[in-house]
């Protein structure tokens, strides 16, 4: 779309079209890092809340304990926090991380975010399947001990494939939260959604700039919405009567 079919768009849906002509560009910048910072921290944070929930239920004392504090943890503060502890915190460790190599990550505010928002994700993921492995019928277990599987086999062809069903739509709610909550990377000067709004609103003194990031939000939450729930539809489609 060239910029006077974006302009003549713009003005049919009664914005201001010469103000989203100068800022538009920035905006879908800042879309674009949202969606990287979402890419990013989700599946990672999947990957952990396995570990984790693992460890939560199959594990010894030496790992339940420090997986219930992590997840404890980042479930009873705000993303804002762990983000502030991780962004400025770093800093205090500047020589350790430095020696260590890892001072690249730490350094950088979009980083550090994904970092922040892997580790908040992770322990809300871990609670659903947590939660969804531990409420399957025993026969389950049962079932997969019958057939010689140990803790290992019997979770990966049993247990976890019936409990990410079931965990499905809840996994779908967190991925919306978590691109709510990436709104917060704006405050340690990463450009996303938020972040290019802000710069709008201060170049601009327009609240309509405010909208423009409403509307965005909305749209990536109902496109995930729509997708998820196709997802959910094939997934389960063999639970459905005929």
């Amino acid at each position: 779309m060239n910029g006077e079919a974006i302009l003549s768009v713009a003005g049919a849906l009664g914005f201001d079209a010469p103000l989203l002509a100068r800022y538009g560009p920035l905006l879908l910048q800042g879309l674009k890092t949202t969606l990287e910072l979402v890419a990013i921290s989700v599946p990672t944070g999947f990957l952990l809340a396995l570990v984790l929930a693992y460890a939560r239920l199959e594990g010894g004392p030496a790992a339940r304990g420090p997986a219930a504090a992590f997840m404890g943890f980042f479930r009873g503060t705000p993303a804002l926090c762990q983000l502030f502890l991780i962004y400025y915190g770093a800093g205090q460790f500047h020589a350790a991380l430095q020696s260590a190599g890892l001072w690249w990550l730490f350094r950088d505010a979009f980083w550090c975010a994904a970092l922040a928002f892997t580790l908040n994700t992770a322990a809300y993921q871990a609670e659903i399947i947590r939660g969804a492995v531990a409420n399957l019928p025993a026969g389950q277990r049962e079932a997969a001990d019958a057939l010689g599987y140990g803790t290992p086999g019997a979770w990966r062809r049993v247990l976890l494939p019936q409990a990410l069903l079931v965990a499905l739509r809840p996994l779908g709610n967190e991925l919306i939260l978590m691109i709510k909550t990436s709104s917060v990377a704006s405050v340690v000067t990463v450009v996303d959604v938020m972040g290019a709004t802000k710069r709008a609103f201060s170049g601009s003194l327009d609240f309509e700039v405010y909208l423009w990031a409403a509307l965005v939000y909305l749209a990536l939450v109902e496109i995930v919405r729509r997708v998820w729930n196709a997802l959910e539809r094939r997934m389960t489609r063999h639970l459905r009567t005929a």
